[in-house]
């Protein structure tokens, strides 16, 4: 796989189409785990660590999945890969397996991970399926960790547990709620798209 293609990847999955920002998909689970940063990048590797080795191994069957059947094979692959990171989780991390409560399971059901078996891993080699589910997973993973980056310093006056409150100053109580993630989302939604109508309008522009 050519250092081009990767990069294509990266750009794409991070940017152009973040699962969150752009493809709206995985909101159930940013809204319930951004409340800390330290959940945040456990999800996220959970998600990365699925959806990579989920991509590859559906493309390595692809040739020897019946289409009829697809869809019940790919859940069956993606379930057994989310139950080894909790199995993994629960053993390494068990206060972080608790406070994650049953979202790592969920990570089976979560539409970022069927919809990269669906649109890439069916169709493309399992090394460039692999890439793909790593940098869709990191998107992903970006997205929670600056939201709960914000929500655990204005919530709680610290960052991945360590009190950088300083100034003493007052932490606002909806920020360790799930309605802030959701406005905080619906902001940086905003702002992404905001700059991608801009650079069409520029590229268009120079082009015109």
């Amino acid at each position: 796989m050519k250092k081009g293609a990767i990069k294509t990847l990266l750009v794409r999955n991070v940017w152009h189409e973040n699962q969150v920002l752009r493809q709206i998909l995985g909101i159930c689970s940013l809204l319930a785990v951004t409340n800390l940063v330290s959940n945040s990048l456990v999800m996220g590797a959970g998600l990365i660590f699925s959806v990579a080795l989920s991509s590859f191994t559906i493309s390595l069957l692809r040739e020897f999945i019946p289409h009829r059947v697809r869809m019940i094979v790919q859940t069956l692959i993606i379930a057994t890969w989310v139950i080894l990171f909790d199995v993994i989780l629960k053993a390494t991390m068990p206060d972080i397996s608790r406070a994650l409560g049953p979202y790592v399971g969920l990570i089976i059901t979560n539409c970022i991970i069927m919809g990269r078996a669906e649109a890439f891993a069916q169709m493309n080699p399992p090394v460039e399926s692999f890439f793909d589910g790593v940098f869709a997973g990191l998107g992903y993973t970006i997205v929670l960790v600056i939201i709960a980056f914000v929500r655990e310093l204005m919530g709680f006056g610290t960052i991945l547990g360590y009190n950088v409150n300083f100034l003493e100053l007052e932490t606002w109580t909806i920020m360790v709620m799930p309605p802030a993630a959701f406005f905080l989302v619906g902001v940086m939604i905003w702002i992404v798209n905001n700059i991608a109508t801009r650079k069409q309008a520029v590229g268009g522009g120079k082009n015109g």
